[in-house]
């Protein structure tokens, strides 16, 4: 299998021989991983309950942890699952890369499209499906927004898409993506959505919807061809607990969950029990929300940036982003990431990828630098 280069490689590749000023200290602001301490509440769950490493755990997962789940589906997005309806798995990484594979296997020429840019393990259960690939392009004009035509959308098996996306930060509505929806129903492909940014939101009044909630919108009650994945990781700042799910149709899921017995990803007991508190609880949530608003409110202040409905990410237009990161890490000693790095077919082209996981005070003092480099 021919895998591209993951974007942080040819990062390091790109900045390898480039010596960074060190009056500043380095800032990162490439990888969309917190940088808050995970809550104590979750972690002394896992030191409580770290005895239960004696069991081995089930394919399945334990049914507190797909409670806490379905309790989470129906708190943030007022969607009732039904048991049979949700399956754990060992945060979205690693079923974004194998459900393709499963869901693919039998066809003969399999068509899977994806948004673009894109997070890459899309690119890479492609490849390992041997499947033709069609890109969802997200561009300024159509507003980073997914569209497909009829004619592509016929000749597909799989469709995924990831809004709150990254890393454009660009969201649908419920009634957007219903027209997906109906579309997954009307040609018969199988329509997921990463939703893995749908807890980094700014507007209680505007909180991004779910591809579950856009089914039942248009009819779909019973998720027939529609599933959504999600994960604790942005929402808790808890990547390293690996928990994640994917929900839907119940009939996909039943014949996933035997692919699942043989891939070995069931999440440690401990890891379970904390993930479940974390699941059950809002507002720690709601505290590192607001340390994201803040963080975009210093980024509008300075660099005079929109404030996204959602996500951590600011997609900033720039002239030459190759240019723009080398020189930015050698005067200032901050790395960004291209946008280029992150897409096909020239998309991504003249953006770079700004994540802020930080505090407040190290996201002003990364900000400022920036702004200096970008004045001039």
């Amino acid at each position: 299998m021919n895998f591209e280069k993951y974007p942080f490689e040819k990062l390091n590749e790109l900045l390898t021989d480039i010596l960074p000023n060190d009056n500043y200290e380095l800032s990162v602001l490439t990888i969309g991983e917190p940088k808050f301490e995970t809550p104590h509440f979750i972690q002394e769950k896992l030191k409580e309950t770290s005895s239960s490493l004696r069991k081995y755990p089930s394919t399945i997962g334990e049914p507190f942890l797909r409670e806490s789940m379905i309790n989470f589906v129906q708190n943030r997005f007022n969607v009732s699952l039904e048991m049979n309806q949700i399956v754990p798995t060992f945060g979205t990484r690693e079923v974004l890369f194998n459900f393709p594979q499963f869901a693919l296997f039998d066809k003969k020429n399999p068509v899977m499209a994806f948004t673009n840019p894109f997070y890459q393990i899309y690119e890479g259960a492609a490849i390992a499906s041997r499947a033709e690939v069609i890109h969802i392009d997200l561009t300024k004009e159509n507003h980073f927004k997914a569209i497909l035509s009829d004619e592509e959308l016929k000749r597909c098996d799989l469709v995924i898409l990831n809004f709150p996306n990254n890393p454009t930060s660009a969201s649908m509505s419920k009634e957007e993506l219903g027209l997906w929806v109906k579309k997954a129903l009307e040609f018969d492909f199988i329509l997921v959505n990463d939703e893995c940014y749908s807890e980094i939101y700014f507007d209680e009044e505007n909180k991004p919807a779910s591809l579950l909630e856009a089914s039942i919108f248009v009819g779909n009650t019973d998720f027939k061809n529609v599933l959504v994945m999600n994960s604790i990781s942005k929402r808790s700042s808890a990547p390293g607990l690996r928990s994640g799910f994917i929900a839907g149709d119940a009939k996909i899921l039943k014949e996933y969950l035997q692919y699942r017995t043989y891939v070995g990803c069931a999440s440690p007991v401990p890891l379970q029990e904390a993930a479940a508190v974390a699941w059950n609880d809002q507002e720690h949530v709601m505290e590192f929300r607001k340390i994201y608003k803040k963080n975009f409110e210093i980024a509008h202040e300075l660099l005079g940036i929109t404030i996204p409905e959602s996500t951590f990410y600011i997609w900033l237009k720039v002239d030459d982003e190759i240019e723009f990161t080398k020189n930015l890490y050698k005067e200032k000693n901050i790395k960004v990431l291209p946008g280029s790095f992150l897409g096909r077919n020239g998309l991504g082209k003249g953006y770079v990828r700004i994540a802020l996981v930080e505090n407040e005070e190290k996201t002003r003092e990364s900000l400022k630098r920036l702004k200096d480099f970008i004045d001039g």
